[in-house]
């Protein structure tokens, strides 16, 4: 399969969003051969009643494929405290899902990080394919609240944490 070449708008838009900074997200499942995971930024919300969110994915492969296939999954609002694990989780084949990273499992299953401000419980209610990419539209079953910490976005290929004067 080859990897089609954007085009000058396509080449625009990457760069565009380069500068435009966006919340940091691990999105975990269990997965058919134990827990997977991965990195996102395009996390947000898209209402409040019913509770959704929607997300994009760029294969649908490996941690991706998983979590597309998945029932269920766990969508984690990290903190910079976290951002040496979302570059983890945006690396293929780094380590994931050990003891000393904190996770947990969910009575439900889904791998959990007690220690993200937020981990959002969902259910997948519309994928929808876009090129590349597949838009997930899902519904938040539940809210798990953690520590608060300092706020980290994702800008120009990089994690960055939000200062207090922000």
């Amino acid at each position: 399969m080859t990897t089609p070449i954007p085009s000058e708008v396509g080449e625009g838009l990457k760069a565009a969003f380069r500068t435009h900074p966006a919340g940091v997200a691990i999105i975990t499942a269990a997965g058919p051969e134990g827990p997977v995971g991965l990195t996102a930024s395009s996390v947000s919300s898209v209402s409040v009643d019913p509770a959704a969110i929607v997300f994009s994915v760029t294969r649908a492969t490996g941690s991706a494929g998983a979590i597309l296939a998945a029932e269920s999954f766990v969508v984690h609002l990290i903190d910079d405290e976290h951002s040496a694990l979302a570059q983890s989780f945006a690396v293929s084949g780094a380590a994931r899902f050990t003891p000393e990273q904190g996770w947990e499992t969910l009575p439900t299953g889904e791998p959990h990080l007690p220690g993200a401000r937020v981990a959002l419980r969902c259910r997948p209610i519309q994928s929808v394919p876009v090129g590349s990419s597949t838009v997930v539209i899902a519904e938040v079953l539940e809210v798990l609240h953690g520590p608060v910490g300092r706020p980290l976005v994702y800008l120009d290929r990089r994690f960055h944490p939000l200062t207090p004067e922000v």
